[in-house]
């Protein structure tokens, strides 16, 4: 007999590009597991639209929401600087909460509830979505088995042209890129390095957004390994860049910008590579320079399968596990506030240099 499945109540908070445009859709073909029996916005268009939809209750104010006792999960997906407060009101109320990124609009706001969370009555999740990426992941799986020898360096790149004017560009509501599209790369980047960091530097500009807020910076992170992540993201730059670069002694990985291709180069496992020295003889007159041996190589370009980059809506069914079944959810609180501490670190002292003229 098929065992009856609980779904999980929400509440949604927020119902703009995040909560409508995102989480709505990653939880299409997951009613089962999920039902919204309530949402909540400012707007009143919108909360029809959910009422409308959903046929859930709706409501002006996210105390009120709260407060109904049907909602069991409290998904937040409000702007930043909304964050610590809608989060700390959830846990106190003792729901479950699903915070969508940033943790907390600074490290000092994801410590605090961080905190709160842990003498809370119910969890607090990270939506660190892009963790379950295809390419991600397959990236991963390269790494894992060995084909590229010892990785020493890894690239993360995104970018696209923006002129950017709404709220993300605007400090005080925790916007700029270090907070949009930060918590995303440090997060894979932490998962590349696979040790502790002991060096970051950073560099932030403003390009092409309108604002008082970075839209492209650079992060050089390097872990007690001696293993490197180099992560860039720019809102100006009209150059489609690779998604990873992943360098190892044996070979390379790589994974196109919009993630449906990734294309590695390796030298034959099966090719024993014999012991050599540095010769500090001048080379006769027809030696070449370098090493004369023959390395085979293989080559090859992957398709990567993606559903319009819906692979992320796969920490749903994670939470789903968590929640009802017990199982470890794999965004941890201590990796979140990780990845938060370099994001504080990445600003802290750095001036914004303005290049738009």
């Amino acid at each position: 007999m098929t065992k009856k499945i609980d779904p999980i109540r929400i509440g949604l908070v927020g119902l703009g590009r995040a909560g409508l445009g995102m989480h709505t859709v990653e939880l299409k073909g997951k009613e089962r597991l999920f039902k919204i029996v309530a949402a909540c916005d400012l707007i009143k268009e919108r909360r029809d639209t959910m009422a409308g939809t959903y046929g859930c209750k709706t409501y002006a104010r996210i105390e009120e929401l709260i407060a109904d006792p049907d909602v069991e999960l409290v998904d937040i997906a409000t702007r930043s600087c909304d964050h610590f407060r809608h989060a700390l009101l959830a846990l106190k109320a003792g729901k479950i909460v699903f915070l969508d990124k940033p943790f907390g609009i600074d490290y000092n706001e994801a410590k605090k509830l961080a905190a709160a969370a842990r003498t809370a009555r119910s969890p607090l999740f990270l939506r660190h979505n892009r963790r379950f990426g295809a390419a991600f992941n397959r990236v991963q799986k390269v790494i894992a088995s060995g084909v590229l020898g010892a990785v020493y360096d890894v690239r993360i790149e995104a970018g696209s042209y923006q002129r950017r004017n709404d709220w993300q560009a605007i400090k005080r509501f925790g916007g700029g890129l270090l907070n949009n599209w930060g918590p995303h790369l440090v997060d894979e980047a932490l998962q590349f390095l696979e040790a502790p960091v002991k060096q970051i530097t950073s560099d932030l500009k403003q390009v092409a957004a309108v604002g008082d807020t970075e839209d492209h910076f650079r992060i050089f992170l390097k872990g007690t390994n001696e293993r490197t992540v180099q992560l860039q993201v720019s809102n100006g730059t009209l150059i489609p860049t690779s998604r990873f670069i992943v360098h190892g002694t044996r070979g390379v990985v790589t994974v196109n910008a919009i993630e449906t291709e990734m294309w590695l180069k390796y030298i034959d496992p099966r090719q024993t590579l014999r012991p050599i020295q540095a010769d500090p003889s001048t080379p006769g007159v027809k030696a070449a320079f370098g090493n004369a041996e023959k390395l085979r190589w293989i080559e090859k370009t992957i398709p990567i399968k993606s559903v319009a980059g819906m692979d992320g809506a796969q920490i749903w069914v994670a939470l789903y596990e968590a929640i009802r079944l017990r199982k470890k959810f794999p965004i941890t609180m201590e990796g979140s506030l990780e990845v938060m501490r370099i994001l504080s670190l990445a600003k802290k002292g750095q001036k914004i240099k303005d290049w738009r003229g």
